[in-house]
Order: C-alpha cells, then sequence, then structure tokens
C-alpha cells in the first residue's frame, strides 16, 4: 500500500508541523531567511530552486503565518519571517549542528554563530559569557573552516561568506 502525501489524519503535533515545513525546500528557504536572505529573486538564485516551487513553498509559509511579504519596491516583495518562524530557530540551529558532526564537509562546519559579545555559541546555542541562549537576532554568522575552496560565486553567496548578524540582509552589492 503507498504511503499517503500528507500526516492531516494524525493526532500529531510533529506530523502536524511537517505538513508546513517538511517538504522538500522548505528548511533551506527558512535557513536562509534566518540568514538575511529576502528577496524572491536571491533565494532563487542562492538555492537554485525553481521559480514555481519557491513561489508555492513561500506561499505555504506565508498561509502559515511563519513569513510575511512586505513591498520594499514598486511589483517587488521582501519576505520577512514572523514571531512564529522566528521560535523555529533552535530546531533549525539544532539541525545545522547535527548536521555538522554528522554530514560536515572536510574540514569541519561551514558556519560558525557566535553571540553579539563575541562568544561561540555552544552546540545548544548558548553563550557561555551570558549563560543564556540568545535569539537569532543577536547571533553573528561567519565562514567556518569547512567552507569549501571554491565556494559558489552567485551574489548572496559571497556576501553570506563575510561575518554579518542572522536577519540582517547581507550586503551583495
Amino acid at each position: 500500500m503507498p504511503l499517503g502525501s500528507d500526516y492531516e489524519g494524525q493526532n500529531c503535533s510533529l506530523a502536524r508541523s511537517l505538513e508546513v515545513v517538511g517538504e522538500r525546500w522548505t528548511l533551506l528557504i527558512l535557513r536562509d531567511l534566518f540568514f538575511g536572505v529576502r528577496r524572491f529573486g536571491e533565494l532563487q538564485a542562492h538555492l537554485d530552486i525553481p521559480r514555481a516551487v519557491l513561489s508555492a513553498r513561500l506561499a505555504t509559509l506565508v498561509e502559515h503565518g511563519l513569513v510575511e511579504r512586505r513591498p520594499y519596491r514598486p511589483g517587488r516583495d521582501e519576505m520577512l519571517l514572523t514571531d512564529c518562524a522566528l521560535e523555529l530557530w533552535p530546531a533549525i540551529y539544532a539541525l545545522l549542528r547535527w548536521g555538522d558532526r554528522h554530514h560536515a564537509a572536510e574540514g569541519g562546519p561551514g558556519r560558525l554563530f557566535a553571540h553579539v559579545c563575541g562568544t561561540d555559541v555552544d552546540d545548544l546555542g548558548a553563550c557561555a559569557t551570558c549563560a543564556r541562549i540568545p535569539g537569532p537576532g543577536e547571533l553573528v554568522m561567519r565562514p567556518g573552516p569547512g567552507t569549501p575552496s571554491a565556494p559558489r560565486d552567485d551574489a548572496v553567496s559571497r556576501a553570506l561568506r563575510k561575518p554579518h548578524r542572522l536577519l540582517t540582509p547581507p550586503v551583495t552589492v
């Protein structure tokens, strides 16, 4: 018997959450939004995702209250994470760290995170200096030792190789 394509009939919060964020590409879109990428064209170019798929995934995220579209130029929107989406940061960070431990590129993690006080955060996202887990807006991301020697060369990838605060658009000019 083939598997169903959704989890609607299950009485499980994880299953219902996967209905919103479990489709292919969705977590990568959220990751990039946390990294500060806000514009459709930049998301599409950086992720190498088909336009129709990106449009559908963003529509789902908007429908479920994780992303808000705001105009930044006539006919152009930027995508901003809502408070609901910001609550996903610990899960996304945990997946990043798990991937670093079990599936990292040669050399180690591609990205490192530090609290704005300058202290690297641990695998749980905690700052030892401040004795707390800062939110994503208080984190600075910088390239790690596993950054590819021949990295992608699109404008967003180049900008994300420079240290910058999460939720803040990287300078792509």
